[in-house]
């Protein structure tokens, strides 16, 4: 009876141990998926500062429209991929959904701004962007406290 319960027990902390595991890998998963955007995130950045004092409309038009390329592809991917079978994992992937599909906002922003025709649809453009950029502190928010929810029901920490 005894070697009965100790195995149950073993194999409950096994499994426990596992949904553990599995669900940081799908943290750091979409960790990585940021992270393989900073870069070009930031090339993109300067660029686009360059160009604006150049008034290369443009050319920030072609950075946003390479940068929502990017973006897609790790939202594809995100999409793709189903959530695991652990608590939260729907959700959490939902917020990377809004995550990233807000990222992609911006840059759409500066393409529609750089491709705008004409001096008042390009402030029209502009008033768009600064209203989604003064979004970013509420998004980045969200996100982070998607990740604390879903690493607390799941039993493991993250980076702060």
């Amino acid at each position: 009876m005894l070697k009965k319960i100790l195995f149950a027990s073993m194999l409950l902390l096994a499994i426990v141990g596992c949904k553990t595991k599995t669900a940081f890998n799908y943290n750091e998963d979409f960790v990585k998926k940021e992270k393989e955007l900073m870069p070009e995130m930031t090339k993109t950045e300067n660029s686009v500062r360059k160009f604006l004092a150049s008034e290369q409309f443009d050319s920030i038009g072609a950075a946003g429209a390479h940068m929502e390329k990017l973006i897609d592809a790790q939202l594809q991917k995100i999409n793709d991929s189903p959530a695991p079978d652990v608590p939260g994992s729907e959700d959490f992937k939902k917020a990377c959904v809004r995550y990233f599909s807000f990222i992609k906002s911006m840059y759409t922003g500066y393409k529609n701004f750089g491709y705008a025709k004409t001096d008042e649809s390009r402030n029209e453009e502009m008033t768009k962007l600064r209203d989604i950029v003064n979004e970013k502190t509420t998004e980045m928010a969200a996100i982070k406290n998607a990740q604390l929810k879903y690493s607390s029901a799941n039993g493991f920490k993250i980076e702060q």
